[in-house]
């Protein structure tokens, strides 16, 4: 009995495509991009203007209370 193996490898690369089909794929996905207003995108703007300034404080808070924790403990 012998055994002869007719199963595809597994290891096959998928075709490559050329610069120019890719560039038409890349054009065909952007057009069904949704993209926002201009009054969504100055709303969006000031939310995360605000995030990170709150993110900031929050963080420079942390940071000067540890710092003054630090120097108290080995002071």
């Amino acid at each position: 009995m012998s055994e002869t193996s007719s199963a595809p490898t597994e290891s096959r690369r998928p075709q490559r495509t050329s610069p120019l089909t890719f560039y038409r794929q890349v054009v065909a996905e952007l057009r069904k991009v949704v993209w926002p207003t201009r009054p969504q995108l100055i709303n969006y703007f000031f939310v995360v203007l605000v995030f990170v300034v709150v993110m900031m404080g929050i963080i420079a808070g942390l940071d000067y209370g540890f710092g003054k924790l630090v120097f108290w403990l080995f002071s």
